[in-house]
Order: C-alpha cells, then structure tokens, then sequence
C-alpha cells in the first residue's frame, strides 16, 4: 500500500434503504417525466423498448457497478476515488463535478423553479386558452435569440431562490439528517403522486388511444441507427451516470454492501418509473387529441414543450378538477427536479470536502450562493436559448466523455477484474467476467459511438440551428472553460492523505 496523500473520515447512509431513496432520487428527474416517453413515441412505440433494455443490461447497468464499485472500494468522491487509482486521472473526477455543478445544475434549478410557477399557476389555470404564447411570451419573455439576452423574469427569480434555498437547507444538513431524510420524503411521494396521475389519466376518454401510440410496436424502427443512438444516450442520462454523484453516494455506505444488487435495484426502478409515467403522459395527450379532434402528432410536443405547452393545454380541457391534476402534475415535477438537484451539489460538495478538509456547511452555503448568482442568466429572456446550448453540450459531450475516461481508469488502467473481484467478495449477487468485457470494451465503445456521432451531425448541422459564434462561446467554451478549472484544482495539494492502493 502507497502512501499518499490521509483518509478523511466519512459521513455513512443510517440503512440501505435511505441510500437506495437517495440514489433514485438523483436518477429519477424530469427526463424520466418527459423524455422518455416522447422517445417511445418517436422510435416505434413499445419496439423502442427493446433496444433500451440492450443499452440497460450491456452498457448502463455495468457503468452504474463500476461507479458504485469504485466510490465504495476507494471511500471517496469521484475525484478523490480517481485519484486513488491514477493520481493523474484526478482531474477527470474534477471535471465531472464541476461542469455538472457549474452547468446542468445552474440550469436544471431554473426549470426546477418553472415547475413551482406552473403549480401555482395551476390554482387558476393561469395559463388561458393558448398554452404556447403564455410560456414563450409572457412567461419567459423569450428574445429573438441567445445573442439578445433580455430582462431578468422576476416571478422566476423568486422560485429560483426559493430552489436554492431548499437546495442549501438539504444538503446544509448533511447525508443523514439532509440527504437521506428529505429522499425519505420525495421518493415515496413521488411515486405516489405519480401513480395519481396515471390512474387518473387511464380513465379519460380518448387515454388509450393515447397508449396504444405509446406502445404500439413499429418494429422497422429498430433498422434505424438512430433509435440505438437515442436509447443508449436515454439510459446513459437517465441513470446519473458521469456526473460523480453515484461515486459519492456509494462512498457513504457500510462495508458491507452488496454493491450488484443496489445497481440493479437502482437501474431498474429508475426505468421503470420512466415507463410507469408514460401511461399518465399518453393518457392525458390521448384525452386532447380525442377532445379537440386533432391528430395525435399535432397536440404532442417534445421535451420542455410538451410540460409547459402541451400538457398545460390538456389539463385545461380536462372534464374535472383541472386544478387539481394541475397542482399534482407540476408538484411531481417539482419533486423529481429537486432530489435530482440535491444530488448534483452533493458530489461537488463531497469532493471539495475530500481535497481542501473545509467544512461541508461552509461549502454548501458558499456554493449555493454561487449557484444561484450563477443561475440568473438562464432566467432572463434569453435564458431559453442558453439551457438548451449547454445542456446539449454539457450531456452530449460532457458526459459521455466522463463516461469513456472512467471506463479506461478504472477497466484499462486499475484493472476491470481486481474491481469485479473486490464486488463480489462484498456482495451477494455476482458479477462474471462479462462485466470485465462490457466496461473494458462494450461500455467505452458506445460512449464512443455516440461522441463521433454527435460530433458529425454537429459539424454537418449546427445544433439547433444556431450561429456557429453562439455555438462555440456559449457551448463548446462551456466545456473548456471547466476543463480548464478541472487541471488547476487537481494541481492543488490534497489537505488530507489518502491510501493509494
């Protein structure tokens, strides 16, 4: 054993159970909600399911062993646990937490707040008779592009301060009494709201044409490469992997874990949840198209449109207690925003604690001011624009290569089989030297696959139709900028030592 840098003490989850809340509450978020059913929907219906689950059984549940395995074996967050493998793959573990602190959070807590606006709004169907000019116009004061960045909305200001707030309380508290107690709160409530909502929708007229668009195979889908691309990045996303939270997470638990077991628990639930909630999704959506006599492909929106526009436009005309659907619709998104939110500051928070030995409510407070200030531009009226440049950067590019960086570290350069071995010796359920195959070769090669093909279709169509200046100041510079404050904090000397093994 080499000596590097001294163990830090470490927090430690109070059961199994809170652990497994905490980790469902950072994977399960408003993608789950939106995204995947409209993927369905848009990749042949229920043959979509066939290529997701390829990509959860040989890519996202292996990734999610390998992060649970390392934050448990190595006691650390995703800096300090890649550290421990290669201290010159430190920066790697640095530069997930800080993009995704310093980026998808920043922008995740201003949807966070759209979804508390819209609940009250729901009281009074605020909203009127066209959803769209209320969400684009009057809500968001949207500009004529990202360039033009527009007045600060106050009445979102005010909701994103009140996320922040929560933000900070909860992991102000730490994992036992902040973390875990709140995820003891929001899961089971999530899940109970959600379950509301779709029984409630199943017995609309019109809801199960609704479903059967939903899951209606189109099997001639699968011949599209672009339906494999689509379900490989959805389970990738969709189970937090990158973003250093599942390293934290696992670096909290006892000794004795059984690391297999907990990964599959928390990559199934996760898509089952994603697909529980597109019955309460189709459902509603089926209701209009029957309603106002439209096709069912002129009432469906895509992602943040289809919460904000379409989904408000259906629970106007629902036949009873509209206000009531409305609040329990956007509280769950409010819900699932907020244990995802939590999360992202935790493993940035459990990483600057490991480097620098400071304080977490010293590190919470300062971060959270930091993160609210940092959030304002995305609530001016070009703060549309702006979430979507660098999310699609951050999550395209961002992660994946987080994703293959990890894969090399910890399959290529510790060893696949010395962490398969350290699994199964504290698990009940065991891995075989399949998983060695999938995270040295299958998991690498997809992420791979999906940066080149991203890459390509970017360089052949500039993303969303943007300037290529707007493209490369606010997305790709994004990414560089945090690479570059990656390198300089992983050059700072470690205030506690660790043992390298």
């Amino acid at each position: 054993m080499q000596e590097g840098i001294m163990q830090p003490h470490r927090a430690q989850w109070k059961t199994r159970m809170g652990f497994l809340l905490a980790a469902l509450g950072s994977a399960v978020g408003l993608g789950n909600i939106w995204r995947f059913s409209y993927l369905c929907y848009k990749n042949g219906g229920g043959a979509f399911l066939i290529p997701y689950f390829i990509a959860l059984l040989i890519a996202g549940i292996p990734l999610m062993i390998l992060e649970l395995g390392i934050g448990h074996k190595m006691r650390g967050s995703a800096p300090m646990s890649l550290a421990k493998i290669n201290p010159h793959w430190e920066w790697v573990g640095w530069w997930a937490v800080i993009f995704v602190m310093f980026g998808i959070v920043l922008y995740y807590s201003v949807i966070i707040s759209w979804c508390f606006n819209y609940l009250l709004y729901s009281i009074n169907l605020a909203w009127g008779d066209d959803p769209n000019d209320f969400f684009f116009k009057k809500f968001l004061g949207l500009t004529s592009g990202p360039q033009k960045i527009g007045n600060i909305r106050s009445s979102i200001l005010f909701s994103l301060a009140l996320v922040w707030f929560l933000n900070w309380f909860i992991v102000f508290r730490g994992i036992e009494k902040g973390i875990e107690r709140a995820n003891k709160i929001f899961m089971p409530l999530l899940f109970f709201l959600t379950a509301i909502l779709v029984f409630w929708s199943l017995r609309l007229p019109g809801a199960l044409e609704g479903i059967k668009i939903y899951l209606k195979p189109d099997f001639s889908a699968l011949a599209r490469p672009g339906v494999w691309v689509d379900a490989f990045s959805q389970i990738f996303f969709t189970l937090s992997l990158g973003f250093g939270i599942m390293i934290a997470y696992a670096s909290y638990l006892p000794r004795k874990s059984d690391i297999v077991h907990n990964a599959y628990t928390i990559s199934f639930l996760n898509c089952f949840y994603s697909f529980f909630a597109g019955f309460a999704v189709f459902s509603t959506i089926g209701y209009m198209a029957h309603h106002t006599g439209a096709k069912f492909q002129e009432v469906i929106r895509e992602s943040i449109g289809l919460a904000f526009v379409a989904y408000p436009k259906s629970i106007s005309l629902l036949p009873f207690l509209p206000q009531l659907f409305g609040i329990l619709f956007f509280t769950t998104l409010f819900v699932a925003g907020l244990s995802s939110s939590i999360s992202i500051i935790e493993a940035f928070t459990s990483a600057v604690m490991d480097k620098f030995n400071w304080k977490r409510k010293n590190v919470v407070t300062v971060l959270s001011i930091l993160g609210f200030s940092g959030s304002i531009i995305f609530v001016t009226g070009g703060g549309l624009y702006w979430i979507d440049i660098v999310d699609h950067f951050l999550s395209h590019y961002g992660l994946v290569m987080v994703g293959i960086l990890e894969a090399v570290a910890v399959a290529w350069i510790y060893k696949a089989h010395r962490v398969r071995d350290y699994i199964n010796h504290i698990s009940v359920l065991h891995i075989g030297r399949w998983w060695d195959i999938s995270v040295r070769y299958v998991v690498p090669g997809v992420l791979l696959l999906l940066l080149v093909n991203g890459i390509v279709h970017e360089v052949s169509h500039p993303y969303g139709g943007y300037s290529w200046i707007t493209i490369i100041l606010v997305g790709r510079d994004w990414l560089i900028y945090t690479l570059f404050a990656a390198f300089i904090v992983a050059m700072r000397p470690w205030k506690k030592t660790l043992h390298i093994e």
